[in-house]
């Protein structure tokens, strides 16, 4: 049978609460509510199915404190991580939010009513102390630590919920299973002992070789259970991640393994993290859950930690091995996560026996190389220093090119097709640049060339139009360094003549000011150099990156 739940009995709050459905959704009109945020959202449905068994709401003053400090609830019962409902003074203020009141948790994609939070009490916690606790460290680097500072709220509400739907999902539904719902499946199977494998990277063939080892070593079957809430920053996003899992899964013997999606909201909490894993890996029935070498399970946890054992290709027997029974002297192969980044990149090889040809195919689909990527280019500096021109021929040159569709915009056609409203103060200047980055990605998204030609004088704007940008492709920022005087003086509009009488308000270079980048991909100037010569420069540029080919 499957294993126990952490604590003894499932917290199954959809099915505890399933005759109380009709009242509780006709009670959520005429109750103050919160929409809430992705990790919240997250939390809450694992909360209500059962997955955070034996918690039936968001932790109190008492148990926040017993979990950071002693990995326990007041209780006694073993759990590792905070599960907080965080909440700003204002919102509390305005809902007038006090223990004993009810509160609407609502989802913000679709306003659904998913529970009723009754509150025990709100508090304010010690996030130094809460840092220090769980992810070893107050180091802002640590995006745990950094996400806990800048986006967690200054109060924390704890509470019991009372459940009324679960949030509605419209991707891989016949892989999302509730944990009541899964260990229904494993008594269907008479699959009795499971090993479960945490993932939240795409899975090639060695990852397939540990999980039939673990598995065969065991006499179990293997429960792929990635993670499909919030990941780490920077990671595949999970559309690629289980197209690939689904690629993978006829590679196990027939019958021995199962797919099924944890939509989890990970901390990056190291130890306490993977004791966190193995605990609602139980509450979902595996018996065993493969984790980290360095990492072990307390024997009172009640399921079996299986070391995570690295393997290895030996082509000479074409086979894997874990690393650590690899004979002295034996030839063996690998490609590390940085290497196959770069082919995919490139469009390099990546061959069969490090990945399979089903699982290479939905990841070159999803990261093309750059060849065929979009990217932005940026450009900044006064008025009137070339950056137009530079922009017309530039887009000239890439059609030329061909390969994909090329986009200009140009600052005034962005000021008169999307900014009219705005002015030239610096509020309005960073919604502008704003919007230059969200077409700009999209359009990078999209494999489109854009060339953006604003006057973007500050720094901040222009990082975060990057930021946006490389998301999805390439983005370089080129820096027109014309000189101020070389601009007024071919000044044909004489616009920099209107500005210095005041009849043009907050305008760069006269009244306010051009914060010049200090780290621009290319540096032009067209007092010392002619357009041509500027185009070539920057298409040199993209050819060395490999998003333009040779001429």
């Amino acid at each position: 049978m499957a294993n126990p739940p952490h604590g003894g009995i499932l917290k199954d709050l959809i099915l505890r609460d399933q005759d109380l459905h009709d009242a509780l959704l006709e009670e959520s009109e005429n109750l103050p509510f919160i929409y809430l945020t992705d990790r919240q959202l997250c939390d809450l449905e694992l909360i209500m199915n059962g997955g955070f068994s034996p918690l039936e709401g968001f932790m109190n003053k008492v148990d926040y404190q017993s979990v950071v400090r002693t990995l326990r609830l007041k209780s006694g019962i073993l759990f590792s991580m905070p599960i907080t409902l965080d909440l700003s003074g204002s919102e509390i203020k305005k809902l007038q939010l006090k223990p004993g009141k009810r509160l609407v948790l609502r989802d913000l994609r679709d306003d659904k009513p998913l529970a009723i939070l009754t509150i025990q009490d709100i508090y304010h916690p010690n996030k130094i102390e809460e840092a220090i606790y769980v992810f070893g460290d107050n180091d802002l680097a640590h995006p745990g630590v950094k996400y806990l500072h800048n986006d967690v709220k200054e109060f924390y509400i704890g509470g019991t919920i009372e459940a009324i739907d679960l949030p509605t999902h419209y991707d891989y539904i016949e892989h999302r299973y509730t944990p009541t719902e899964l260990r229904a499946y494993f008594k269907k199977l008479n699959w009795t002992r499971v090993v479960a494998f945490q993932t939240r990277n795409p899975m090639h063939r060695a990852h397939r070789e540990l999980t039939v080892r673990a598995a065969r070593n065991r006499q179990a079957n293997v429960l792929i259970h990635p993670v499909v809430g919030l990941t780490k920053p920077g990671d595949i996003d999970h559309y690629t991640r289980v197209r690939v899992y689904q690629a993978l899964m006829p590679k196990y013997p027939n019958g021995m393994a199962a797919l099924s999606l944890l939509p989890l909201a990970m901390r990056m909490g190291g130890p306490r993290e993977a004791l966190w894993h193995a605990i609602i890996r139980k509450n979902f029935g595996s018996t065993h859950f493969i984790i980290g070498r360095d990492h072990a399970g307390p024997e009172e946890l009640q399921i079996e930690v299986v070391p995570f054992q690295m393997v290895t290709y030996i082509p000479d027997s074409d086979e894997y091995m874990p690393i650590d029974e690899v004979p002295e002297g034996t030839n063996t192969l690998n490609i590390s996560g940085t290497e196959l980044r770069r082919r995919l990149r490139t469009g390099g090889q990546i061959p069969e026996w490090f990945s399979y040809p089903e699982v290479v195919k939905v990841l070159r689909e999803t990261h093309p190389p750059r060849s065929k990527q979009g990217f932005t280019l940026l450009f900044t500096g006064y008025y009137n220093s070339g950056k137009r021109i530079i922009g017309k021929a530039l887009q000239v040159v890439l059609n030329e090119q061909g390969g994909r569709s090329v986009t200009l915009l140009l600052g005034e056609t962005v000021r008169n097709e999307l900014s009219p409203e705005l002015g030239f103060s610096r509020k309005d200047r960073d919604q502008n640049i704003a919007r230059i980055g969200f077409v700009s990605s999209e359009l990078t998204k999209a494999g489109a060339a854009v060339i953006a030609t604003p006057i973007a004088p500050y720094e901040n704007a222009r990082a975060q139009i990057k930021q946006q940008v490389e998301a999805y492709g390439g983005f370089y920022l080129v820096h027109v360094n014309t000189p101020l005087d070389y601009c007024v003086k071919t000044d044909r509009k004489k616009i920099y003549e209107q500005a210095k009488l005041g009849k043009i308000q907050n305008f760069t270079g006269i009244d306010d000011q051009y914060e010049a980048p200090t780290n621009a991909d290319i540096v032009v100037d067209v007092s010392k150099q002619s357009v041509s010569e500027i185009c070539h420069q920057i298409i040199l540029l993209l050819e060395k990156d490999g998003y333009v080919g040779q001429r």
